[in-house]
């Protein structure tokens, strides 16, 4: 059943006043943290209605998605993240969709996608994906190593390094979740003041989601990928 523009458009705003009230609590302005509506297991039909709501920044985990729900989104022009794992083998299945993939987290994948847009004469806004909760069931690079990544993808052609991702820790981590976010930002500000080629531009923090958005947004966060709390849980 395709959601009620109506409730969709309360419940974005209902997180939009959660953003704001976070960032107001940290000192921050509110319109430094984009809403990412993460679309997961969502059709087109109910990602056209949230569109329909006001959202205006999409993030897709899955490439088959992305395939199937991109033709049918093309009319509203919607600016499309993917921020799941990408495979070396769905680099080109997944360009023609996307502004900007932030699941990197590792050289390889950065230079599929490096050549793909080269050949294709076009750019490719790109984010490095960090495992700030050291969790072997999630991707993305160690924080020791995260750096060194940036650089590395700052450098190659194409590719426009914006930032980086995470998934925090779960929960009932407590404050580890927060001290996650915390290296992030530290990750970020280390490559962003260290002078290499491509990477002074790489401010964006995607991090926070339904759950833990406030401790995200406290600790910097520019960017918060919100699925649950506008669309209601997912199936199991």
């Amino acid at each position: 059943m395709t959601p009620d523009t109506a409730d969709l458009a309360a419940r974005l705003a209902a997180v939009r006043r959660r953003i704001a009230e976070a960032a107001t609590a940290a000192d921050r302005a509110p319109g430094e943290v984009r809403l990412l509506l993460a679309t997961k297991t969502q059709d087109a039909r109910a990602v056209r209605a949230a569109i329909g709501a006001g959202a205006t920044l999409i993030g897709e985990n899955r490439v088959q998605e992305l395939v199937t729900k991109g033709p049918e989104l093309t009319d509203l022009s919607p600016t499309v993240h993917l921020i799941g794992h990408l495979q070396s083998n769905k680099v080109n299945a997944a360009l023609p969709w996307v502004t900007c993939v932030q699941s990197i987290d590792t050289l390889a994948i950065a230079g599929r996608l490096s050549r793909r847009v080269t050949a294709l004469d076009t750019e490719l806004e790109v984010m490095v994906q960090v495992n700030v909760s050291g969790e072997d069931s999630k991707h993305g690079v160690d924080p020791v190593d995260a750096a060194g990544l940036a650089t590395a993808v700052a450098a190659l052609p194409g590719l426009r390094l914006t930032g980086f991702m995470t998934i925090g820790a779960p929960a009932d981590r407590g404050a580890a979740v927060r001290d996650g976010f915390r290296r992030l930002r530290e990750v970020r500000d280390a490559v962003t003041g260290s002078g290499e080629p491509g990477t002074q531009g790489a401010h964006e923090l995607s991090m926070g989601m339904s759950g833990d958005l406030e401790s995200a947004v406290a600790e910097g966060s520019t960017m918060v990928r919100v699925g649950s709390a506008v669309f209601g849980a997912r199936p199991r």
